[in-house]
């Protein structure tokens, strides 16, 4: 058989078709049936919790603005990640990720670990402009995010659903999600301007950027993991 032996195949248009519809179905239900079978086999590690509303808040904000497509949020089991971003990402630190940012493809560092790493106010000045916290970051500015106003209209109604999906959100949780949304908002704030010195306006307190560094500042801190050695040694982890 030649090298041509296809040719008869893709001038029958319909045929052809059929067939590759044929093997994308089948492709697809090999990745997706044995999953659905494998749902709750992940053990919840101890520590780990759902977000709280304004950090879900601060995640979507993430999401939208594709801080994602840049920093992914999976360490790998290699020397050279965790050395610099701490230990290896395991499955159950991830069990209330929808969707989850694994990632494996960087532009900037993984941030799976960032939590606690950096004052509010780092992050306060990355985002507003990174290259005054490196000044060879390629990151774009963020400014908007002081300026736009937080959105908590929807915010009940996404812990609502996160607990049809197994979140163990209580009944008060939801009930009062936009209140303890804005009392957490206010005590990043405080943080800001009493502990760390930052000018944040009226329009800042509650805007998009106190969500996302509530986001930013959990990420990772729910497991009571060893110290990262680089860290020790001077060298900040997740930095660029």
């Amino acid at each position: 058989m030649g090298y041509d032996w296809h040719r008869p195949l893709e001038s029958q248009t319909l045929r052809f078709t059929l067939l590759t519809f044929l093997a994308i179905v089948v492709g697809g239900l090999v990745l997706l049936i044995p999953p659905y079978f494998m749902q709750g086999t992940v053990e919840t590690i101890e520590g780990v919790r759902p977000y709280t509303a304004l950090e879900l808040e601060g995640r979507d904000l993430y999401i939208r603005e594709g801080c994602n497509n840049c920093h992914s949020q999976m360490i790998r089991p290699f020397k050279a990640e965790t050395d610099r971003y701490g230990p290896f990402t395991m499955a159950g630190e991830n069990v209330y990720e929808r969707p989850f940012l694994y990632g494996s493809r960087r532009t900037g560092p993984d941030l799976s670990r960032v939590g606690g790493n950096y004052p509010d106010s780092w992050h306060w000045i990355h985002f507003r402009r990174p290259q005054d916290i490196e000044p060879r970051s390629n990151m774009p500015s963020f400014a908007h995010l002081y300026r736009w106003p937080l959105d908590l209209s929807l915010t009940q109604r996404k812990l609502e659903v996160l607990r049809t999906l197994g979140h163990p959100y209580a009944d008060e949780e939801v009930r009062d999600a936009v209140a303890e949304a804005q009392a957490q908002a206010a005590v990043v704030v405080a943080r800001l301007r009493d502990e760390q010195g930052i000018q944040v306006s009226e329009t800042e307190a509650g805007s998009e950027i106190v969500a996302l560094i509530a986001y930013m500042q959990r990420l990772g801190t729910d497991v009571d993991l060893p110290p990262i050695e680089s860290a020790r040694a001077g060298a900040a982890p997740g930095r660029p």
